[in-house]
């Protein structure tokens, strides 16, 4: 694939465009730096909400619909139902806290990590879903009982014939089914699109 060819000029002509030993410009650069900071704020911004909404979703179910019969929400086709899950999202593999503790802090880290190389606003909104459920499941993993690192999770969401969820799983899922979307789409997230 050929290069767009830049125009090189001296320091005092401000028409001209100037490249570095890569060709790339001084106004690139800065160009990518902001670019760059705005979709972090994107990312940060989205985590935040989604784990608020999971944080504060959660404390409402304990103080209100904990030990209380299940409040039907669309007929017996959606309730409200407060529920304690040891396992992974949609309660799948209960016997296995620990592992799931460690896999949702891995996640935390590899989202911080992609952070750096991050271009890409749909990207930013995926990954900062990823974080903020992460983040909230970790969080009840960390300080519900029975204990650190093997909290149950609060789930309340239940539709009929469907797993108890949480906003966090609600989150989880939707940001991975966004980054599955992108990479069929072949956009990556520092913002480079590849074609197969």
């Amino acid at each position: 694939m050929a290069e767009a060819e830049r125009i090189i000029g001296t320091p005092d002509d401000p028409e001209t465009e100037h490249t570095d030993e890569g060709g790339s410009t001084a106004a690139d650069a800065a160009v990518n730096a902001g670019t760059g900071k705005r979709r972090i704020l994107v990312l940060v911004g989205v985590a935040i909400v989604a784990y608020l909404l999971d944080l504060v979703t959660k404390m409402i179910v304990v103080a209100k619909l904990e030990h209380q019969p299940p409040i039907d929400i669309i007929g017996d086709w959606l309730q409200f139902r407060a529920l304690r899950n040891a396992g992974a999202a949609f309660g799948f593999g209960e016997a296995f806290t620990v592992i799931f503790t460690i896999i949702a802090a891995g996640v935390i880290v590899v989202v911080v990590r992609l952070a750096r190389k991050l271009y890409s606003l749909p990207w930013a909104i995926a990954l900062g879903l990823l974080l903020g459920g992460a983040l909230g499941n970790l969080t009840d993993r960390i300080f519900r009982a029975p204990g650190v690192f093997e909290g149950a999770v609060v789930d309340f969401i239940a539709p009929k014939h469907f797993a108890v969820f949480n906003l966090a799983d609600s989150a989880i899922v939707c940001g991975g089914i966004l980054i599955v979307i992108l990479s069929f789409k072949g956009l990556d997230p520092d913002g480079t699109v590849h074609k197969d």
